[in-house]
């Protein structure tokens, strides 16, 4: 697996000595070795990466990465410029256009996003080809609690955005009253009317930055 580096790595670095991550390690490299994973080996830090935790304003809880050859790449939701638009994410555009006007981009590379500070954060790090869900219990939902609760930690104002139950299911990690958390169904075709869509959780969470002083996230996407 790459290397955590900066204040990442200080932060989490007492998981790194725990039982359940050096399991996990072994179970990850195995895999890496024997069978077609995703993301790239290279990229599944790259949440942390492109969001060191002091620059953290937002964070957007994913599951676990897109299972198909060519779409992960350690950001959730996102996926590289020439790759089709998953269908999750044509949802989060729509909410996007119809929430704060903006328009929708012809790509689904979110790297913009990361670069201003929001965390796009799965809670399992690596999936198996075409196997979804296929690397859970298996010690990454441990370590992304660990990452959550560095963040919480933080006593600054941060927004948690969490779609879906088990994005849901951290809310009891999030204590803090300096930290916003925006809940609403997952963006999938097969929830997303049932209350994603008119939750507003970009223009919400830009008004709240803004009431605490901090610069609000340009949402748009540049083509």
């Amino acid at each position: 697996m790459a290397a955590i580096d900066g204040l990442w790595k200080e932060v989490l670095k007492e998981e790194f000595a725990k039982d359940y991550y050096r399991d996990l390690y072994e179970f990850v490299k195995k895999e890496y070795s024997t069978k077609v994973v995703y993301p790239p080996a290279s990229n599944i830090f790259q949440a942390l990466h492109k969001t060191p935790l002091d620059k953290v304003k937002v964070v957007i809880l994913g599951q676990d990465p897109y299972h198909n050859p060519g779409q992960a790449h350690g950001l959730c939701f996102s996926v590289q410029k020439g790759v089709e638009i998953p269908p999750s994410l044509v949802n989060i555009y729509k909410e996007l256009s119809d929430d704060l006007g903006v328009a929708i981009p012809s790509h689904g590379y979110l790297e913009k996003w990361a670069d201003q500070g929001v965390l796009l954060l799965n809670t399992v790090l690596t999936v198996e080809a075409h196997k979804p869900m296929s690397h859970r219990g298996r010690g990454w939902e441990d370590f992304t609690d660990a990452i959550i609760r560095a963040i919480c930690a933080q006593d600054r104002p941060i927004v948690f955005i969490l779609w879906g139950k088990p994005a849901q299911s951290k809310e009891k990690m999030i204590h803090n009253p300096e930290h916003l958390v925006l809940k609403a169904p997952h963006p999938s075709p097969l929830s997303a009317y049932r209350g994603f869509f008119g939750s507003k959780p970009f223009s919400k969470t830009n008004e709240y930055l803004v009431s605490k002083g901090i610069e609000p996230i340009d949402w748009t996407i540049p083509e």
